[in-house]
């Protein structure tokens, strides 16, 4: 992951978003994503890396990744996390509402007055909380 940041540290946060091996190009139109496209496939091959073909997708419209879900419209919870957190199993310790808070945690910018929500399983998390 540090050589794909040094690699591409001029274009990260401009059209560029790496994690580990993966390399996400976002663009505002087809003909910029084209521009970018040909810029980060040109610099893998000036350094000598090699994108595995079979592995990848071009010019999606959306895409999931690290738990959202990402399009035109914005940044979204990918849905199939929702599912995960809908059937999660009623909390019965302290450590176990630390993990669901940890999930759910992770989505708080989705999900306005998380914090007021949260309080009350956060309080139980405390030393002698009873359930």
């Amino acid at each position: 992951m540090d050589l794909m940041n040094k690699v591409f540290r001029a274009y990260i946060d401009s059209f560029v978003i790496i994690f580990i091996d993966d390399i996400l190009i976002y663009s505002r139109s087809m003909e910029e994503h084209e521009q970018h496209l040909r810029v980060v496939l040109q610099t893998l091959r000036e350094q000598k890396l090699y994108a595995k073909f079979s592995k990848g997708e071009l010019w999606l419209d959306s895409v999931a990744f690290l738990g959202h879900v990402i399009s035109g419209e914005g940044i979204k919870v990918d849905p199939k996390n929702n599912e995960a957190v809908q059937s999660w199993p009623r909390p019965t310790t302290a450590t176990d509402i630390k993990r669901l808070l940890g999930l759910v945690g992770y989505y708080r910018r989705f999900i306005e007055g998380f914090s007021s929500i949260a309080a009350p399983l956060t309080r139980l998390t405390q030393k002698g909380a009873l359930f």
